[in-house]
């Protein structure tokens, strides 16, 4: 740990501050995670147990971090320090505080598990089966399951619980299986107090064994190894091979080569081997068999399956020396001795036993063959044997993983042994060459300039293929995803389905060139919409509409914002998180593409909602903004529905109901009910005896444009109608809705049950019902009413803070607001003034143009009639010409003209 602090700054560099991206951090019950709206992925991950210390910041009190222990790739492990920095103080004194009570809880929560020891055999562990098992089962197939568990108990346990059940005489199936389920629990409480963990039995057991072995005689302990020794001899088979012996002479290598089976190469050492043969290292070790079967070798080669008397090599010649192989248990180089019965096809041949440490391979019939044959070949062919080495097909398996054959090194190795006398033995982890030490590999054909030039070429082609398919593939999946995420984001049931010939009229115009530059027809746009719009162009279609709202206002209102980037909002902090983050798991809580927590779609909405109050200072986040962007953010991507949602807010003057003084809802409130009071005058009087207010059911309707209690489809068909018409949009549906359900209101006859039915039952409109309302909507036209309801209330509100009985202070505060809601009217009402001077200025801009055309005009048309004037006289003129009598010959006459 020292090496690696001492070389920390080496290990770990700080980040980079331009690098750095606004995060949610997130606090769980075991770990905190840092998850990055941008990329909507989990950044960081950390568990309670990796952090080491938390903190927060002395100089820089906005600021706060931990540090965490990571492992290095070396094996060690490192810490590394993570330094967030917060909108102000007060989050990061929030954030301590939670993981505090979270690292407390945590604590105990581990410690109340740290006392509760199971195993699989613990009878308190089978009841916990048991009630898993018949959970959520009825009666009589409760009754079966525990009358099967009662025959794995012993008889006097059976007749004891069915006696106690039968004293008690239950009423039915279910009091009898509960009184069993108390016996058979009373049961396993008792036995669990004298039962023994698996894990402990085990060490018991160990233990006992132990003591035992200690007291046995020295003849036990040996009859016990004779056991040992003959399972080892049933369980394994023959050992792995037998001693290659010498190598033929140089001059009969070649013919060996073919025959001999090069299943194991010469050790890397082998070439300082050759240079100096007489120096070799001797290998003694008098071992008998029976020790290396106690250790767990095969049987002998020989058919002598009987132990041996130990045997000692003598010292080898030195064209007969081995050279020691390191780090190997498998072969003691000694040499070959005479065994009992020599091998087949060679009556001569002298072999030797060898045995093998921890050997537990064998070799099929048909590898046994082809080896014996091999040996056969060697001997006849050879003066002087060579005795070739037997694997196992497991062994060979072995050999090939643990060393890769390397063909390309053959050539190098045996190059040098053409003088040698013998070829030394080869150790069987050396890799199989296929040409072999017997004979020259086939040289390669250097390739020419040309040839190299044209393959590098060809690797090249090959290289860019791959990356334009690779990056085409990249493509179609994303283009797959965005479907599929398109699919899911439009997954609720239209109301007004679309025809095909209404889809055509949407594409042609949203396919015209220079659209943002076109005024449409308004009537036709009218129409177009209350015909239906395609769901899934509706997103391009609300942009096109946004377009021509701007078309016809060119004079925006003054309270634009400022043209800050969206990318740009992202990267600052906003105050208003924690309500954001609150109301992310409220908006649309059963659509899917919203229902994952912190999922694509919640982070997706965090960064609308965030960014727009980082761009409106004045109304930072509301309640409700969340369900308008959300809608929106379904039919676009993120972000459009940042502009469409700012488009709403500032152009169609949506903003003015969200301010934190919340006037502008209260007249919004003040003008449904006189609109109720002039267009259903019963139902008006109906809701004001029980004292119902339209705050109390439609404030939720203005604040979401419906979206929080009606379906989707309903909400899309809405929005089509608001960025066609503006928000009065609002009032003529809460309208329509009331009016339409006007009988079913006029039956409830109290407060609870009336709001209820507003809130419960009206939403859930039927296809028809909705489809009338907004066909209702469509054929209203309430904007003067409007107009003058506002106008009521202020002077309705003047009326009352004149005439209340109030003491000076009161009075005094009621003045204040008010005067400050009507310095606020006044300024929306300069804005609207400036916007209609802005529009008399462009007119009379515009009858000015008109005017000069006009006059351009005129003057076109006196310059048209004098030539016009001039072209007749000519007419005439020529007229006269060919009436005349002409000089020529009387066969050549010139026609006559035949009109004008």
């Amino acid at each position: 740990i020292e090496n690696h602090l001492i070389s920390g700054h080496n290990i770990v560099q700080p980040t980079d501050i331009e690098e750095n991206r606004t995060m949610l951090f997130t606090i769980g019950q075991s770990e905190v995670y840092l998850i990055s709206p941008d990329t909507k992925k989990i950044a960081l991950e950390k568990n309670f147990k990796e952090i080491s210390f938390c903190s927060q910041g002395i100089r820089h009190v906005d600021h706060f971090g931990f540090i965490c222990r990571e492992s290095s790739g070396g094996g060690g492990f490192h810490f590394v320090c993570y330094v967030f920095q917060c909108t102000n103080e007060a989050l990061v004194d929030e954030i301590m505080m939670t993981l505090k009570q979270a690292f407390t809880v945590a604590a105990v929560q581990q410690t109340a598990k740290a006392p509760a020891q199971l195993c699989e055999g613990c009878p308190l562990q089978s009841l916990h089966k048991l009630c898993e098992r018949i959970e959520g089962m009825n009666s009589s197939k409760t009754k079966l399951e525990l009358q099967k568990h009662l025959t794995t108990l012993t008889n006097q346990e059976q007749a004891t619980i069915f006696e106690e059940v039968q004293k008690l005489r239950p009423r039915n199936e279910q009091r009898e299986n509960e009184l069993i389920i108390s016996f058979l629990r009373c049961l396993y409480e008792e036995k669990q107090k004298e039962h023994i963990h698996i894990g402990e039995m085990k060490q018991t057991s160990q233990m006992a064994a132990e003591n035992i072995g200690s007291e046995l005689p020295p003849s036990a302990t040996r009859f016990r190894l004779d056991m040992l020794k003959n399972k080892a001899k049933r369980s394994l088979t023959e050992s792995l091979e037998s001693i290659l012996s010498r190598g033929n002479k140089a001059r009969g290598l070649q013919e060996h080569s073919i025959s001999v089976d090069l299943d194991s190469s010469l050790s890397s050492t082998l070439s300082n081997t050759s240079k100096e043969p007489s120096v070799c290292e001797k290998e003694a070790l008098p071992i008998s068999e029976s020790s290396f079967k106690l250790l767990g070798s095969s049987e002998d080669l020989s058919s002598d399956s009987e132990s041996h008397l130990p045997e000692e090599p003598a010292p080898l010649s030195p064209q007969q020396a081995f050279r020691r192989r390191a780090n190997t248990l498998s072969h003691f180089p000694i040499e070959c001795q005479e065994p009992p019965q020599p091998a087949r096809g060679s009556p001569g041949v002298s072999q030797r036993k060898l045995m093998r440490y921890h050997s537990v391979s064998t070799e099929t019939p048909h590898e046994r063959k082809d080896f014996e044959s091999k040996a056969n070949h060697l001997g006849d062919s050879g003066g002087t044997p060579v005795k070739t080495r037997r694997h196992s097909w497991r062994q060979q398996i072995f050999l090939r993983v643990a060393t890769p054959q390397k063909a390309c090194d053959s050539s190098s190795r045996y190059e040098d042994y053409s003088e040698l006398g013998e070829l030394p033995p080869r150790s069987p982890l050396e890799p199989v060459c296929e040409d072999g030490p017997f004979g020259p590999p086939p040289e390669e054909k250097k390739r020419t300039s040309r040839e190299l030039r044209e393959l590098w070429q060809k690797a090249i082609l090959q290289q860019i293929l791959l990356l334009r398919m690779e990056k085409e593939n990249q493509k179609l999946q994303a283009s797959e995803n965005d479907l599929l995420n398109k699919r899911l984001k439009l997954d609720y049931e239209e109301i007004t389905p679309c025809l095909k010939e209404v889809t055509t009229v949407w594409e042609k115009m949203l396919s015209t060139p220079g659209r943002s530059k076109i005024k449409f027809d308004m009537e036709k746009m009218h129409s177009a919409v209350g015909q239906g719009v395609p769901r899934h162009h509706r997103g391009e279609i609300w942009k096109f509409l946004a377009e021509q709202f701007h078309l016809k206002h060119q004079f925006p209102s003054k309270q634009q914002p400022k043209d800050v980037p969206y990318k740009e909002l992202l990267k600052q902090l906003t105050s208003q998180q924690h309500a954001i983050l609150i109301d992310l798991g409220r908006t649309f809580p059963t659509h899917p593409y919203f229902s994952a927590q912190l999922g694509a779609g919640q982070l997706s909405l965090y960064n609308i909602l965030k960014a727009y109050s980082l761009l409106d200072q004045e109304v930072g986040y509301c309640q409700g903004l969340s369900f308008v962007a959300g809608i929106l953010l379904l039919h676009m991507s993120e972000e459009e529905a940042f502009k469409m949602l700012k488009f709403l807010m500032f152009d169609m003057g949506l903003r003015k109901q969200y301010r934190p003084d919340m006037i502008i809802l209260q007249i919004q409130m003040y003008q449904l009910s006189r609109l109720l009071h002039d267009y259903h005058r019963d139902l008006y009087n109906h809701l004001e005896e029980h004292e119902i207010g339209p705050s109390l059911y439609a404030a939720p309707w203005f604040l979401t444009m419906f979206a929080s209690q009606f379906p989707l489809g309903f909400v899309a068909r809405v929005f089509d109608m608001i960025f066609l018409q503006g928000t009065e949009v609002i009032f003529k549906v809460a309208l329509s809705l009331l009016g339409s359900h006007k009988p079913l209101i006029l039956q409830h006859e109290n407060l609870e049950t009336i709001v209820d039915f507003i809130k419960s039952t009206l939403p859930n409109l039927g296809l028809v019902q909705m489809e009338k309302t907004i066909n209702q909507v469509f054929e209203m036209d309430i904007a003067k009413q409007l107009q003058a309801y506002e106008v009521e209330y202020h002077v309705l509100q003047e009326e009352l803070i004149d005439s209340s009985p109030l003491s000076d202070n009161q009075r005094m505060d009621k003045l204040e607001k008010t005067n400050s809601s009507l310095r606020k009217q006044n300024l929306d009402l300069l804005e609207q003034l400036q916007v209609a001077n802005g529009r008399i200025q462009s007119l009379e801009a515009t009858i000015e143009k008109l005017l000069s055309s006009e006059s351009k005009l005129k003057q076109a048309m006196l310059t048209l009639e004098l030539e016009r004037s001039a072209l007749l006289q000519t007419v005439e003129e020529l007229r006269r010409r060919s009436a005349e009598p002409s000089d020529r010959e009387p066969e050549c006459t010139q026609p006559e003209p035949t009109g004008d």
